[in-house]
This record gives structure tokens, C-alpha cells and sequence, in this order.
């Protein structure tokens, strides 16, 4: 699941680009922090994790990443392959015709409402697809469809919306679901050996 908000916030002209880069366990903690201001003010993840720095780790994980603005941990990003609760890779299959087990899943994304405006929710969307290209896999990810910022961004990037469902979470929960996929383009059958990019430049 991910989420994200457009709205920007005033930074100096001159300040520097942020980088993305491998997320090392030394950021685990900045990331909880982060997601608890997320959390206050955009209301992701919708239910606060009993143990949020396991649960920013959980799952078969391909990678997980940070962004960093101006030496702060601005941002978060997560790739894994398909687990139990995730709907879009489902319906991606079906849609698609591909076999199960060839979509990577994006979640646990998130930035910093400081630092929000400087396209680094694209930024780690970005590196997410190319490890995801790596390992021969199609990104797809799930959102609820009360956020409507995050599925806005995610559309603004060309994602495709495949459907629109509602999922149990509870007795006494249930929520919309919306399910994207990446935009179609040619994916290798196997992984690649390309090696994997230090860390990416702001897009302009």
C-alpha cells in the first residue's frame, strides 16, 4: 500500500537535489518518524502499525529506499514481490495474461511534509520501476481510494488504473481499493545484470 500528498511546501531557491539512495538500518528509526508525521497529517498509513519499523520491513521485500534533501530523510519507498494482502498484482495478472509471480508490488511510500513539492514521490517511484525492471518484473501497487493525492501522482506518471475494489481488513473495516500498474512497455524474461545505480538525480 502507499500513499503520498502533492502539496507543496516553500524551499530556498538554492537548495540542493535530493538523492535516493539504498536504505540501511541506520535509517529506520528517521523513517518512523517521518511516517508518524505522515501519519498525523495525511492519515497514512490509515491504521498506525503496532511495530512500524517492522512493518516499513515486512513482506518479501526486492528493496526498500530513502530520499534525502538537504541531509534530512525526506522520503521512502518499498518493492516486493506478491504477498498475501495485495490485490493489484491479482488483477494485473488476469488483466495482462502474465503468470502469477511476474509483478512487483510498490508500497510504503511516503515523503516528508517538508519537503513535498520537489517531485521526490516521483523520484522514488522512479527508482522503484527500474529495480523492479531489474529483476524482469511489472510494478504494480495498491492505494485506497480516499487518497486521492497519491492517485493523482500516480496517474500524472502515466500508471493505469485496473479496478476499483473493496477489501476486508477487518469485522469491522472494509475499504476502497484502487489498483494501478505501470505504464506497459517491454520487460526482460529474466533479470537483468545491469548493475544498480548509486543513487538518482532529481528528474527536471
Amino acid at each position: 500500500m502507499t500513499g503520498t500528498n502533492s502539496e507543496s511546501f516553500p524551499l530556498p531557491a538554492d537548495s540542493p537535489e535530493p538523492l535516493v539512495r539504498r536504505r540501511t538500518d541506520g535509517d529506520l528509526d528517521a523513517c518512523v518518524r517521518v511516517l508518524a508525521e505522515v501519519h498525523h497529517r495525511d492519515g497514512y498509513p490509515v491504521n498506525w502499525p503496532e511495530r512500524p519499523g517492522a512493518w516499513l520491513s515486512d513482506g518479501p521485500v526486492l528493496g526498500t529506499w530513502v530520499a534525502e534533501l538537504d541531509g534530512r530523510l525526506a522520503g521512502h519507498i518499498s518493492l516486493s514481490r506478491e504477498g498475501g494482502g495485495d490485490v493489484a498484482p491479482v488483477v494485473w495478472s488476469g488483466r495482462s495474461g502474465a503468470e502469477r509471480g511476474r509483478a512487483a508490488v510498490v508500497g510504503r511510500l511516503f515523503v516528508a511534509p517538508w519537503a513535498r513539492g520537489r517531485r521526490i514521490g516521483a523520484l522514488l517511484i522512479g527508482r522503484a520501476v527500474a529495480e523492479a525492471d531489474r529483476h524482469g518484473l511489472h510494478p504494480v501497487l495498491d492505494v485506497v481510494a480516499s487518497d486521492t493525492a497519491a492517485a493523482a501522482l500516480y496517474e500524472r506518471l502515466g500508471w493505469e488504473l485496473l479496478d476499483t475494489v473493496e477489501q476486508r481488513w477487518s469485522p469491522g473495516q472494509t475499504v476502497t481499493i484502487r489498483c494501478y500498474a505501470a505504464p506497459a512497455r517491454p520487460f526482460p524474461t529474466s533479470p537483468s545484470t545491469r548493475p544498480e545505480p548509486p543513487g538518482f538525480p532529481d528528474p527536471r
